[in-house]
């Protein structure tokens, strides 16, 4: 029998007492770390390569979603969260494994199994991004980007964020004369943010609307938006219409 390494993420003592308890009758789990905060998670998930996650949601310092954004996508993840509809249903598209606290032995033996399941079958987590998107509610977005750099991460809040850069299936992130590079599409960092602070002006560029200082012609169908920090970004004609009719409105 394999033995399946798995790491315990709460910052609820009690939730994961729990969680040990119930592994402790499954001799094929070993618990190779416990994490109380998504810092802590995404470190000891570097450190110890488990196969298995019991990922809280709702944590400070970094949440169940920004950490499934930092790690192997490889992790099978069983999600531990209180109740929310619009979680539960990205949870139930996604086909993604979670207990909804509070859970009892029969109920967490049924997400075991489905997490094996996975494992035989080479599991991959969906875009943490896309699943952190459709588990929010209608007019609520992401107010910070959480960005690995090596072993470091980087909390970006949105109102920071000057302009992004679509670069393959990458996304650099310009901010303070700095430029972040993060494993994202920028369709789903635009799904993220808010479409009244942030606009596509063109299919490789997204700029927040604060930042734009003025719109200069280039060509007979395109122009520059150069914004405050004196970047020149290419503005498609249909990105032109979007970005006047919210400078319009502001």
């Amino acid at each position: 029998m394999n033995t399946i390494r798995a790491i315990i993420v709460d910052d609820e003592d009690l939730a994961r007492q729990i969680v040990r308890e119930y592994l402790r009758e499954e001799e094929d789990i070993e618990i190779v770390a416990e994490c109380t905060n998504g810092f802590d998670a995404v470190k000891a998930a570097a450190t110890h390569k488990p196969d298995l996650l019991f990922l809280d949601v709702q944590m400070p310092k970094l949440d169940g979603f920004e950490v499934l954004e930092l790690i192997d996508r490889e992790i099978a993840v069983v999600f531990v969260t209180a109740y929310d509809q619009y979680a539960m249903k990205a949870f139930d598209a996604a086909a993604v494994d979670y207990l909804l606290k509070p859970f009892d032995q029969e109920r967490f033996r049924t997400a075991l199994q489905r997490a094996r399941r996975r494992l035989g079958e080479g599991p991959r987590m969906p875009s943490a991004s896309e699943l952190r998107n459709a588990a929010q509610a209608p007019g609520q977005h992401s107010q910070r980007i959480v960005i690995k750099d090596g072993t470091r991460v980087h909390i970006l809040p949105v109102n920071q964020l000057e302009y992004a850069e679509a670069q393959d299936d990458y996304v650099a992130l310009h901010s303070g004369g700095k430029t972040f590079l993060k494993q994202q599409t920028i369709s789903s960092l635009e799904a993220a943010l808010d479409p009244s602070r942030f606009v596509r002006v063109h299919r490789s560029f997204l700029v927040s609307l604060e930042r734009v200082a003025k719109i200069e012609p280039y060509t007979k169908d395109t122009r520059i938006a150069v914004l405050t920090n004196g970047a020149q970004i290419p503005v498609s004609r249909a990105g032109y219409m979007r970005l006047k009719e919210l400078m319009d409105k502001s």
